[in-house]
């Protein structure tokens, strides 16, 4: 049975949400815009089943051919992505260490550096470096500080894939900081839509995978992980107060680009494909920045 999924997409024009069936998507933006403005809203709200019950034994309204994909969160609070979470990961930089550090290194990002579903990845005139990281993203649905571990996943509302493209040059330009080479304009990718979180074995060992013009670079299960999804929130919650609608990225496999020798950038027609059990397919191409 096919996991249910609400994307965010614009369509004649304006901005809407809804239930991706088979057949197509089911908008559901004239019933509920009046309580939800968009996804964000229906998280903080508790209100995905709904959605989901809404749309049960509807016709689709659009195909999905005919619709453009949005970051399904489009203004959480905070995007905080998760860096060397995985084993081989740690071991490509080659610094000596290869077991887990004793924290995750972590690093925000900026909504305006990701489009969604479908849409062409921008590489800008000042680098070449334009490189993919495929991951597993988690939506927070219940707020809250200093989470325990145990009570982590009752936290969690949504999963999402993420295409947490980097420009590689760009993360040395300081020796303490990867802010500047992790944010610019669309430059990575979320979606292509949410999955309501129901059970562990949505998140706790799925396999993904990321693949260039088909060949696969990246694949991994998430059991593998350094640092758990439920260490992760109860890590972050530590230091901040996780809100609703929060989205945390929670790393990548090795085989980026720019482990290969030479590396191996992204280029204007190229198709990147990243792809989790149980989540779906986020697929983008890429084009120079106008």
């Amino acid at each position: 049975m096919t996991a249910a999924r609400l994307a965010a997409f614009k369509a004649d024009g304006a901005d809407r949400y809804g239930v991706v069936t088979d057949e197509g998507i089911i908008d559901l933006t004239a019933e509920f815009s009046p309580r939800f403005k968009g996804l964000k809203e229906v998280v903080e709200a508790g209100a995905l089943a709904e959605l989901v019950a809404a749309a049960e034994g509807r016709s689709a309204d659009f195909r999905e051919e005919d619709v453009t994909f949005l970051i399904p969160i489009a203004t959480p609070e905070k995007l905080i992505c998760i860096g060397v979470n995985f084993p081989d990961r740690n071991a490509e930089y080659k610094d000596g260490t290869t077991d887990a550090k004793s924290y995750p290194s972590m690093f925000i990002r900026f909504p305006r550096s990701f489009v969604g579903h479908g849409r062409n990845l921008v590489r800008p005139p000042e680098s070449e470096q334009l490189d993919y990281e495929g991951e597993v993203a988690i939506v927070i649905g219940k707020g809250g500080r200093r989470i325990a571990r145990e009570d982590a996943y009752d936290h969690i509302a949504a999963i999402t894939l993420c295409n947490e493209g980097t420009i590689r040059d760009w993360v040395r330009h300081a020796k303490f900081n990867v802010t500047q080479g992790k944010n610019w304009d669309r430059s990575g990718s979320i979606g292509p839509w949410i999955v309501p979180f129901t059970d562990a074995g949505q998140l706790d060992d799925i396999k993904l995978e990321t693949r260039v013009n088909g060949e696969v670079r990246q694949q991994d299960r998430t059991g593998r992980m350094m640092y758990d999804f439920r260490y992760i929130v109860s890590y972050v919650s530590t230091f901040t107060t996780l809100a609703a609608g929060d989205v945390i990225v929670c790393g990548t496999p090795t085989g980026a680009g720019a482990r290969f020798e030479p590396p191996i950038w992204l280029k204007p027609g190229d198709v990147i494909e990243v792809e989790a059990e149980g989540i779906g397919i986020l697929r983008n191409g890429v084009e120079d920045e106008a």
